[in-house]
């Protein structure tokens, strides 16, 4: 059995359906609250639905049935100002999980995000040496707490202090797809701008060096949730791999080419318009993943372009009456 924390959010249920799909006996540890974030898991046999407080006494009683635990909980906004949440959501809980998972010698996958590398300024390698780790500077409180997790797995790696038999850290970048729709405001660029194509409305970008040609200062990698998926599926599959890795396809894209693939997808003429950059996004002005990490550990399968993805996300999903992945 695979426990999945989060497994009911946005990516946590596209991993869950992957897993599902493999074969696996997938447990979800989540809130589920009043809306309609259960339908991210409707449609999956999972074997258990377990309340975020009973997890760490879920994983003891549960030990000895567990083949792995990918830890994806803890998704508070990049906007929130609740720190002491967010570090015992995202940071204790993953310590106390790790302890679980070294003394029970299950593997553990957790997620960690592009957001640890702040304006980008010293790159985007992941590098899980401690002194690399200790260059990067995020920006908000959901970095800083996920960068202080990779530090505290660097240094049990690099002490030989009790670990995971597999231990894997994965930063993803601008994840977008099936069952985000519970995010509402924060919802990936893709799927706010559908909302707004699907409205009649225009697509409003920050200003471009050149508007006529669309080239712009701020690119960012889009990956698709069903890659990423992948990505989680490969590395159950292959336990002997551990260490660090982004998470994208390793090409920076524009906001315009995500509106330009909207557009043609659904079979209208683009309309954007450009206005000032928001502080948010001038904040991080561009991201690009490396992925060499990740292909030289042996994970060889292409990453979805932004045009096939968001032509599949809108065709499969978000044009359908249902949905839901």
């Amino acid at each position: 059995m695979i426990l999945i924390t989060g497994g009911a959010g946005f990516l946590g249920s596209n991993i869950a359906a992957r897993l599902c799909a493999d074969g696996h006996d997938v447990a979800i540890a989540d809130r589920l609250g009043h809306g309609d974030k259960w339908r991210n898991i409707a449609k999956r046999p999972v074997t258990d639905i377990v309340a975020p407080q009973d997890t760490l006494d879920w994983i003891v009683r549960h030990a000895d049935d567990l083949v792995a635990i990918i830890h994806m909980g803890g998704g508070a906004s990049t906007a929130g100002t609740d720190v002491d949440l967010i570090l015992s959501r995202t940071n204790h809980l993953s310590r106390a999980i790790w302890d679980l998972c070294a003394r029970s010698e299950i593997p553990f996958i957790y997620a960690s995000s592009a957001a640890t590398y702040g304006d980008g300024a010293a790159g985007f390698d992941d590098d899980a040496a401690p002194q690399a780790l200790a260059r990067q500077h995020p920006l908000d409180p959901q970095g800083w707490s996920r960068l202080l997790f990779d530090r505290f797995v660097a240094r049990q790696i690099a002490r030989r202090l009790a670990s995971p038999p597999q231990h894997v850290g994965l930063r993803f970048f601008d994840v977008y797809g099936p069952n985000e729709y519970h995010k509402a405001g924060w919802q990936s660029v893709p799927g706010r701008m559908y909302e707004a194509v699907a409205a009649g409305a225009p697509v409003t970008l920050q200003p471009a060096h050149d508007a006529a040609r669309g080239a712009q200062p701020c690119k960012r990698d889009f990956v698709y949730a069903k890659d990423c998926a992948d990505v989680v599926s490969w590395m159950v599959e292959h336990p002997d791999v551990n260490g660090l890795f982004n998470i994208g396809t390793g090409k920076a894209r524009s906001f315009t080419d995500v509106a330009l693939a909207l557009h043609a997808t659904l079979g209208c003429k683009p309309d954007i318009r450009f206005l000032d950059t928001p502080e948010a996004i001038a904040a991080q002005p561009s991201n690009e993943a490396r992925i060499d990490r990740l292909r030289a550990a042996g994970y060889t399968r292409p990453f979805t372009s932004v045009e096939d993805g968001i032509a599949d996300y809108v065709q499969t999903h978000l044009a359908r009456p249902d949905r839901y992945l």
